[in-house]
Parts: structure tokens; C-alpha cells; sequence
């Protein structure tokens, strides 16, 4: 099951994170697909907002994590485009990020492809014309249930 919409400036994209983060209250595993400058930082920077974080959000593309401290929810956000060899993933302790009340928010998760657990949802960014295509599918019963929730928001 899957939603789709189109989003057009980065202030519509942190508010689309925002009403996403509503259904990722219990924690989740979120791959964010899409290429260079898709907006996939932005997109985790409203979620996390949504999610009553403040301060700044900035892409961990050299940290490979940044850790959010919300209200009743640890929050992660992964960048592995800078991951060579999956391996790499396990010195860091990758593992011990993914539990029941963590929410963990990873660009580029195909580079952790046979180490990261499955996602519960898949978010795919995609250019179209002057803003982006945002495709949400929900894989697991957590997704399902989040896609549910987010049904009559989103596209209404």
C-alpha cells in the first residue's frame, strides 16, 4: 500500500515530514530513496520537528548518524552514501540503533543492503518539473498501519 504526492518547495516537504512523523510515534525503520539534492534531509528535518525537535537537523553525511533525544522516542538519523562496504556498518554498532522505541530515518539504506533491518516504510523522492514526487509505501504491518493513518491527511 502506498501514497503519492506531489510536493513543490522545501517548506511543503518539512510539512509533509511533519504530518508523516504524526504516524512514526512509536518508532519505525524508514529507508528515504531518491537522488543528490531530492530532498530527503529536508524531509527527515520536518519529521523530526513534527516530532517537537528544535534545534538545527544537518545531514550525517560524514557522522553516518546523528542522534535526536525526543519526548518517549530516541531518534536516528543514518546517511550511508559515504559507506563502501555494508561491513562498515557493524564497526559502529549499527545494530544496537534498531530497537522497538527508536525511530530510525536512513538515506541511502541500499548501501547497508544484508546488515540494516527491513524498513516499515519506504519514502521515494523523484524530480518532476519545479518540486518533487514523493512516493510512500508501507512493507511491514507497522508501515501498513502508518500508511493507514496517513491516508486522508496526505491526500486529501
Amino acid at each position: 500500500m502506498q501514497i503519492e504526492k506531489d510536493v513543490y518547495g522545501e517548506e511543503s516537504m518539512e510539512s509533509l515530514g511533519a504530518i508523516v512523523s504524526s504516524a512514526l510515534k512509536a518508532g519505525a525503520v524508514v529507508y528515504l530513496e531518491g537522488d543528490l539534492g531530492m530532498g530527503k534531509t529536508t524531509l527527515v528535518r520536518g519529521m523530526l520537528r513534527g516530532l517537537g525537535h528544535l534545534g538545527p537537523v544537518k545531514s550525517p553525511t560524514y557522522t553516518i548518524v546523528e542522534p535526536y533525544e525526543l519526548s518517549g522516542l530516541e531518534a536516528f538519523h543514518f546517511d550511508l552514501y559515504r559507506v563502501s562496504d555494508a561491513e562498515e556498518l557493524e564497526f559502529i554498532g549499527i545494530r544496537d540503533y534498531f530497537s522497538d522505541g527508536s525511530l530510525c530515518l536512513i538515506e541511502w539504506a541500499e548501501m547497508g543492503r544484508g546488515i540494516l533491518p527491513e524498513a516499515d516504510l519506504i519514502v521515494s523522492l523523484s524530480l518532476i518539473r519545479q518540486g518533487r514526487h514523493v512516493v510512500i509505501e508501507g512493507i511491514t504491518e507497522k508501515g501498513l498501519v502508518a500508511i493507514n493513518g496517513l491516508q486522508k491527511v496526505i491526500t486529501s
